[in-house]
């Protein structure tokens, strides 16, 4: 799908070159590794899928037929009504692996509610035969229903178009059937990437990599303020539209260093959209004070334009950035022949990085009200990390991207109390449903735990901070040493005068403080737009539209005083000299 100057996206290709000796090479240890790791399913799998999208199908039908009837139409025009589903996310971009979910959108006609959604389609689920862990969230920021039918897990979401009926051969691909939907449905709506990248299948492997990567370093994920499937596949898809013929090794190595020399203000997009004011108001959060939160943009192609990154926070954003930095590290000494594949798919190291943690707990004694209660807390998380960026002593608020599920059976009312408080001993630990028969007092108690990492600046001697207990054993993996509690120690004062060192217990035990955004004495030239700090979010220097990477230092920008030029980036690889245009086109 080229535009009319001959290329795909919305800026020219960086290069156009064939892939090198050194590019087949690195791309065959891939695709091994990608093998090793176990992220392609079986074939058995992929027909279960199939069976079970069939059986989604016949009761989106019959949902929307009874929905019909209801509304007093006739036996033939309810059954004539229609209801279709379309897949979208990693089971449709193909990149799915073993026990991945299947992103559902069920498109139902103008009489079908959202309501009638949520009450009768999620009654229907629960009484169908092999449906298990039906849970809906309609308050949700993307409403939805999740459960399992054969063990796949399949998330549920609805678009109501303006038609009476839906036809069997309806698609998505007519914007006008999507002009009226109301806000949550707009959300609702799949991609045109697949359309929009050259080659799918080099697509396809480097997604499948980048994806098994961001799992790995705990970043993937929409709701907790991460980036979630779409965004990550059009970040992929940018840089194969910018390297129409490299393959998967190339476009995964380049992928990095771009990602992390990126100036985020400029929004990520795959073509040129229609211009309007929804639409440039989405996009272009400078000009508009209302759509500032839109730290990383990354806009989707399909009607109408929506920003896939509104969850992205201070805290999240830095998080990526230094893990962008890290791949980018990697991938270089994997050019040279000085590490391997297996190296940027090493663990996340949450659970020994911070001193301290904030645990969420979110306690029921009923499964199936645990589902919901569950999700609306960690629906909810992102709200507590903003907040958290605003208190003084934190520089970091770093939220975990999934919940630690556990059951308890608790004897007594007291042991039922500390589970909600994630207080459980071992004696609560050893007990057994069995042991709950003839005890009064005694219940079923099931809880989801989430975790934030605070990393808490340098302190004044005087100053205090409360005592936390050590993370419970659930959060390892077997054989996963848990990390022993740090010794508090003072700052010592800085050789030659009284103030105290920049090194604190109270910050992250393997990391650095934070360095400090500053300009030098003079200010910033141009072309490049300075933006001080305020509430409590440091500067922004923004280069203008047009401005270069040239591969040796990076986008301008000043750490500590340090200017263009003075801070190490990472190299692109093979030597190229690489121009990035940061206007209206992204990465």
């Amino acid at each position: 799908m080229e535009n009319e100057k001959g290329y795909l996206g919305v800026t020219p290709p960086i290069s156009t070159s064939e892939s090198t000796d050194r590019e087949k090479d690195i791309t065959a240890t891939l695709m091994e590794e990608l093998r090793r790791q176990n992220t392609f399913e079986s074939e058995d799998e992929a027909r279960t899928r199939e069976i079970v999208l069939g059986r989604v199908a016949a009761l989106v039908k019959a949902f929307v037929r009874q929905i019909s009837l209801a509304h007093g139409f006739s036996e033939t025009a309810a059954a004539a009504a229609g209801g279709k589903i379309f897949t979208f996310g990693s089971y449709r971009l193909g990149v799915h692996g073993p026990g991945s979910d299947i992103d559902t959108l069920c498109v139902v006609p103008k009489h079908v509610s959202r309501e009638d959604f949520f009450d009768v389609f999620e009654k229907m689920l629960r009484d169908t035969e092999g449906v298990t862990e039906v849970s809906g969230v309609p308050d949700a920021y993307v409403p939805i229903i999740k459960m399992k039918i054969s063990n796949i897990p399949i998330d549920f979401l609805m678009a109501r178009l303006a038609l009476s009926s839906i036809p069997e051969d309806l698609t998505l691909q007519d914007d006008n059937l999507l002009r009226n939907l109301d806000d949550r449905c707009i959300r609702s709506l799949g991609d045109e990437i697949l359309r929009l990248v050259p080659n799918v299948a080099v697509f396809r492997d480097s997604l499948r990599c980048i994806k098994l990567w961001a799992q790995r370093r705990a970043i993937y994920s929409n709701v907790n303020g991460f980036l979630g499937g779409v965004a990550w596949a059009m970040l992929v898809a940018r840089i194969c539209q910018l390297y129409p013929n490299a393959i998967a090794g190339a476009i995964v190595s380049r992928f990095f260093i771009i990602m992390y020399q990126w100036s985020w203000p400029q929004p990520v997009l795959l073509k040129q959209i229609e211009e309007g004011p929804l639409q440039v108001r989405v996009w272009n959060p400078r000009l508009y004070p209302g759509d500032r939160s839109h730290r990383m943009p990354i806009i989707t192609p399909a009607y109408p334009a929506m920003c896939a990154t509104h969850n992205v926070t201070a805290s999240t954003q830095m998080i990526m950035t230094e893990e962008f930095k890290k791949g980018a590290d990697i991938v270089d000494k994997i050019i040279v022949g000085k590490a391997n594949w297996e190296e940027l798919f090493v663990k996340h190291d949450f659970f020994h990085k911070y001193r301290y943690y904030l645990q969420i707990i979110a306690s029921t004694g009923d499964p199936a009200l645990q589902l919901k209660w569950s999700g609306t807390v960690e629906s909810r998380l992102r709200q507590l990390v903003m907040k958290l960026e605003f208190v003084d002593s934190l520089t970091l608020a770093h939220p975990f991207v999934k919940g630690f599920e556990q059951v308890s059976y608790c004897l007594t009312e007291e042991e039922v109390r500390l589970v909600a408080q994630g207080e459980t001993n071992e004696a609560i630990q050893k007990h057994t449903k069995e042991d709950l028969e003839g005890k009064e007092g005694a219940s079923t108690v099931y809880t989801t735990t989430f975790y934030i990492g605070l990393a808490i600046e340098a302190k004044q001697h005087n100053s205090h901070v409360g005592h936390s207990s050590t993370l419970p054993d659930n959060v390892f993996e077997p054989g996963e040493r848990q990390p022993k509690p740090a010794q508090k120690k003072r700052p010592k004062p800085m050789k030659g005068s009284g103030k105290s060192n920049n090194t604190s217990p109270d910050l992250p035990a393997t990391k650095k403080p934070r360095p400090s955004y500053t300009l030098p004495d003079s200010a910033a030239p141009p072309p490049y737009s300075f933006k001080p700090a305020e509430n409590g979010h440091p500067p922004i220097l923004s280069p203008t539209p047009l401005q270069h990477v040239d591969g040796t230092s990076g986008l301008p920008m000043y750490i500590n005083g340090k200017g263009p030029g003075e801070i190490k980036s990472p190299q692109l690889p093979f030597g190229e000299n690489v121009a990035v245009a940061t206007g209206a086109g992204g990465p």
